[in-house]
């Protein structure tokens, strides 16, 4: 079918297909572990691309980067593989590998994949760290006060300061944003450690990953797989799943409206999808709800991979059109349940009982109902999924690091930036305050010598009146003591002049 992707044939006959004008309502591919949703994921991946329709896809275990090499005759699985084209009537199979684009949150098996803590924004990065109402608020209001400010929130150290800020300034923040404590900001520096700890200081960078070299075409036409190493970033679901949903909300809003195209312009599928809504809160899934429901008029199809159709809460489950089942075990009475469950979703074929095929169905073998030209899910049918024309199984490290080193975004994102943004600008802030400060305290001093000099002075001047003063009385003393001096010889000598006369005149006159 031209407009279709050839996914398999039935056990009447009957080919299915997936048709890509209603390939943006959503699916599901759900098994149990070692049923086949890694080939059927493969295939799907396979059919975008020769349809042009660009595709990213997590691979949680490795094996579906091989959807970057053509699969060979040497391959110990190529007669299995040809034989099984062959039952379904698959004519013409061909080995052939899709251009492919690696990523890697952590930088080591694709090119880094970074955004920013703005774009981001408080209501996913509460998620991702756990934070409580109280602590989400707060959260809140530091993204309102760096937006008041003009302040660039883009990494890690850019939060921590400003949440830094927010407790040194809390009495005053309060007053104007809200309730502030330190307990509160205290908390939420400690989950700010714990997320460096997970390698997310790597993912919250510059430069920021753009989605239109998510939706790249190559020169032929095909549209590019992006693959995101997932081997080691599973091992944080929350930032797993947390990066994820960043992504779809990032394409929800900036793609614009385009109806009903007559193919996507980008499929998504992601892989362990229980991470995505375990012990999430009610806000959160009506979200996720919300980005399913409207996503698909961007032209975006939402595909999600897990073990159990019961993994996903029901207003999610509701809207995938396209299913493909494969294989469930019943070991437990909640199991068993499950299984009810998965086969009512189904268009039910009167040739088999739905039930009872989930639990049969062999490895490579899956239900399939897919939407009709008219958009109604297809009668479901026990299908054996058509073989891969990739490599069945994960491409090499050469042929990876190959292919990054090939790329024409290697360039782009290899290098990260640090440009000026919060933390610097606080930095600034804090650096004129302390510099004020310091101008402060020295002209303070300065005053203060004035001060202490003028004092001084005038107790100098009112010491050195005081000895003039005692110098002048003693000068004056000791004119008197000279004149009294100089009269009391002037009397002596006149009363010695008198006593001579008086004594000669007697002597003349006896």
């Amino acid at each position: 079918m031209k407009n279709g992707i050839f996914l398999g044939t039935d056990d009447e006959d009957k080919k299915h297909h997936l048709l890509l004008p209603l390939a943006n309502r959503h699916g599901l591919i759900a098994g149990a572990t070692g049923t086949g949703k890694t080939v059927t994921l493969q295939i799907l991946c396979e059919g975008f691309s020769k349809a042009g329709v660009p595709v990213f896809a997590a691979d949680v275990k490795g094996d579906l980067s091989g959807v970057s090499q053509a699969g060979s005759v040497d391959h110990k699985l190529h007669d299995k593989l040809l034989q099984r084209a062959m039952k379904i009537g698959l004519s013409e199979y061909d080995y052939e590998a899709m251009p492919t684009t690696f990523w890697d949150l952590y930088g080591k098996n694709g090119h880094p994949v970074r955004t920013t803590i703005s774009e981001m924004g408080p209501t996913l990065l509460s998620r991702l760290m756990g934070l409580n109402e109280t602590q989400e608020g707060i959260l809140t209001i530091a993204f309102e006060l760096a937006d008041d400010e003009g302040m660039l929130l883009l990494d890690m150290k850019d939060l921590r300061a400003l949440l830094n800020f927010i407790s040194d300034n809390k009495a005053e923040i309060s007053r104007e944003y809200g309730n502030v404590t330190s307990q509160s900001v205290a908390a939420i520096q400690r989950q700010l450690l714990k997320l460096e700890r997970a390698g997310a200081e790597e993912f919250f960078a510059e430069p920021a990953l753009e989605l239109e070299d998510l939706m790249r075409v190559d020169e032929n036409g095909r549209g590019v797989v992006n693959i995101l190493a997932a081997d080691e970033l599973i091992n944080s679901p929350d930032l797993y799943s947390t990066f994820l949903l960043w992504l779809l909300s990032e394409l929800f809003e900036e793609l614009p409206e385009v109806g009903n195209p007559d193919k996507p312009k980008m499929i998504f599928f992601f892989d362990e999808a229980h991470l995505l809504f375990d012990g999430a809160p009610k806000a959160l899934i009506d979200k996720i709800e919300q980005v399913a429901r409207l996503i698909r008029s961007k032209g975006v199809g939402i595909y999600f991979v897990t073990q159990n159709p019961a993994d996903i809460p029901d207003s999610v489950l509701g809207q995938l059109g396209n299913r493909i089942q494969h294989a469930l075990r019943a070991y437990t009475p909640k199991e068993q349940k499950s299984i009810r469950a998965a086969a009512s979703s189904f268009r039910e074929n009167p040739a088999f009982d739905t039930e009872e095929v989930i639990t049969d169905l062999g490895v490579g073998e899956a239900l399939v109902s897919t939407l009709d030209l008219k958009g109604v899910p297809s009668v479901v049918g026990r299908t054996m999924i058509r073989p891969p024309a990739s490599r069945l199984g994960p491409a090499t490290d050469p042929e990876r690091k190959a292919i990054i080193a090939a790329s024409p975004l290697k360039d782009k994102y290899t290098e990260m930036v640090d440009r000026e943004s919060a933390y610097e600008h606080l930095e600034q802030k804090a650096e004129k305050r302390e510099k004020a400060e310091r101008e402060a305290e020295e002209k303070e001093a300065k005053e203060e010598a004035a001060e202490q000099k003028r004092k001084e002075r005038e107790k100098r001047s009112s010491s050195s009146s005081r000895s003039r003063s005692r110098t002048r009385g003693r000068k004056k003393d000791s004119l008197i003591v000279r004149e009294l001096k100089r009269e009391g010889r002037l009397m002596l000598r006149r009363a010695g002049r008198n006593a001579l006369r008086g004594l000669l005149g007697g002597m003349m006159r006896r």
